[in-house]
């Protein structure tokens, strides 16, 4: 495979060339940090060819964070080839355990709409938006394969899930989601606004349900975040960004 330098660094030519990580908080984007070979993790909106920032929690800091790390990389004239929102969440059980990885195949913002007396409407229902995005099908196989992450929705919502009439509700309006978290859909907002592809990765941490905090294993999810991360590299820098 051609490669080039760029500023001391080795990227593949055929890659997506610079890459954002947008996590939620400082904890996991040392996580992903600490994966990353030493050439390849930038930090905040640095010069390296993978830059890692905390965007913020839920949707709305996440999309704001990252539609400004991507202009201000965009008017520098080194813009981004792919954007992947990053961090914990919690599990569908039992295809999801705690400690794995779940690769997101659509993005999908699970609360944005309407409770009516017939249930929930999503907003695309109510004649608005967009409640989904899907991920480059190449690239979740890929990521998948080296990183033995399952590939599956992940949910965007702003409400944390607490009981199991709402875990199962959520299953049965999204049946292939694998796991929820708070910043996926406000990221791929984000991105796809800027005509960049992106991806979701989270590490489980306790599973979708009642919140019961003596289950959650941050510290187990943080640790398969930092493996996967390790693993991602190379996966990312043999992908074709127009190969979606």
């Amino acid at each position: 495979m051609e490669l080039q330098a760029q500023e001391g660094r080795l990227i593949t030519a055929a890659g997506p060339g610079r890459v954002l990580v947008a996590t939620a908080v400082p904890v996991e984007r040392d996580a992903v940090v600490a994966g990353l070979p030493a050439a390849q993790a930038g930090g905040e909106a640095g010069e390296a060819p993978l830059d890692v920032i905390a965007a913020g929690v839920g949707p709305a800091s996440a999309a704001a964070s990252t539609a400004s790390a991507l202009t201000a990389a965009a008017l520098r004239g080194r813009p981004y080839g792919l954007v992947v929102s990053a961090g914990i969440g919690g599990g569908f059980q039992p295809d999801a355990p705690v400690g794995s990885l779940v690769v997101a195949d659509e993005v999908v913002a699970a609360d944005l709409g309407a409770e009516t007396g017939d249930g929930f409407l999503p907003v695309t229902k109510l004649g608005f938006g967009t409640v989904r995005h899907r991920t480059p099908p190449e690239l979740v196989r890929r990521v998948a394969e080296a990183t033995g992450a399952r590939a599956g929705a992940v949910l965007t919502v702003s409400t944390v899930t607490g009981t199991a009439a709402r875990a199962a509700a959520l299953r049965e309006r999204h049946p292939t989601a694998l796991a929820e978290a708070m910043e996926g859909f406000g990221v791929a907002e984000a991105a796809v606004a800027q005509g960049v592809p992106v991806l979701e990765i989270r590490a489980i941490s306790n599973p979708v349900g009642p919140r019961d905090r003596d289950a959650w294993r941050i510290p187990d999810a943080l640790a398969a975040l930092t493996a996967g991360f390790g693993k991602l590299v190379p996966v990312l820098e043999g992908w074709n960004r127009h190969d979606r």
